[in-house]
């Protein structure tokens, strides 16, 4: 399968490399508009080749488009145009809605998959890219009704290449539910980072007090603004909502902590501490379900 990934950062980098490891792509081409991570890209083997979108596009059989969400609603359009028959477009945007909605009457929408793989780090470009990036991570696909069979059967066997667990929901749900999860601890962590960084003026405390705990906690605060500030724009509506929740929930906590409630404080961090068993739990339910799969290949 002749395959083109517009935009080899992380995310369409580390795709290439699944496929290639998998036997799924016949070819690799690439499309960056930085020319830098072009070459780079061609160099790390994430790609064979880098051609122009038009020629790129126009002899692929399938499309991965793993460029910026607010990038993705003025192109996406134009690739679904330039695609020959049966060919597939999959994108890897963090928001869903804006993007189905730019393409819902387009005469070829049928051979698009609106996905988003949940997976990535807090570095990106090329070199950023290592293979095994979404193994055992989950991939959502929205508005599947709208794509057509042999469509989803291709992105499925992307996805399963990737090694990837596969759900299905629809645009709105999708960007409600990512708003909570996902967008709003990307926030916090940023916020998290300035607040210190306006604070704490000399930068050899922060390296010489700071814990795994601070570390951890302002990771995603590393990620590339370039990526974060279109997706927090797509999603203003949701994740509006979270944020006002999430001060609202620091305004409790700031109150009872004026107020020397220190039972109060350990009833709202108790209750916070049922996160614990919602993870654990899901992190059980993945163990289970390789088991299973292994006792079956056995």
């Amino acid at each position: 399968m002749k395959t083109t990934i517009i935009g080899l950062g992380l995310i369409g980098g580390s795709i290439a490399l699944g496929l290639r490891k998998a036997g799924l792509a016949t070819e690799l081409v690439g499309v960056d508009m930085n020319s830098d991570n072009a070459i780079k890209a061609v160099e790390l083997g994430l790609v064979d080749k880098i051609l122009t979108e038009d020629k790129a596009i126009a002899q692929a059989d399938l499309v991965v488009l793993a460029i910026p969400v607010n990038a993705l609603n003025a192109f996406l359009p134009s690739v679904l145009d330039a695609i020959k028959k049966d060919a597939v477009v999959i994108d890897s945007g963090s928001t869903k809605a804006s993007i189905c909605k730019v393409v819902s009457n387009h005469p070829k929408r049928a051979q698009f998959v609106a996905a988003h793989q949940i997976a990535g780090t807090e570095n990106s470009g090329p070199l950023a890219a290592f293979h095994g990036l979404f193994k055992n991570k989950t991939n959502i696909i929205c508005e599947s009704s709208k794509s057509s069979d042999q469509a989803l059967a291709v992105a499925m066997k992307v996805f399963e290449a990737l090694e990837m667990k596969t759900i299905f929901m629809e645009a709105e749900e999708h960007d409600r539910h990512v708003a909570y999860v996902s967008h709003l601890s990307h926030v916090s962590s940023f916020l998290l980072g300035q607040t210190v960084l306006d604070i704490e003026k000399d930068e050899k405390n922060i390296f010489d007090l700071a814990g795994s705990g601070f570390a951890s906690t302002v990771r995603l605060a590393k990620s590339s603004p370039d990526m974060w500030a279109p997706i927090f724009e797509q999603n203003v509506e949701y994740l509006s909502q979270a944020l006002l929740e999430y001060i609202m929930h620091l305004q409790k906590f700031h109150y009872h902590l004026l107020k020397h409630d220190t039972k109060e404080l350990h009833r709202i961090m108790s209750k916070a501490n049922e996160i614990r068993r919602v993870l654990d739990d899901q992190s059980d339910k993945q163990t289970n379900n390789k088991k299973n799969k292994a006792s079956t290949v056995n």
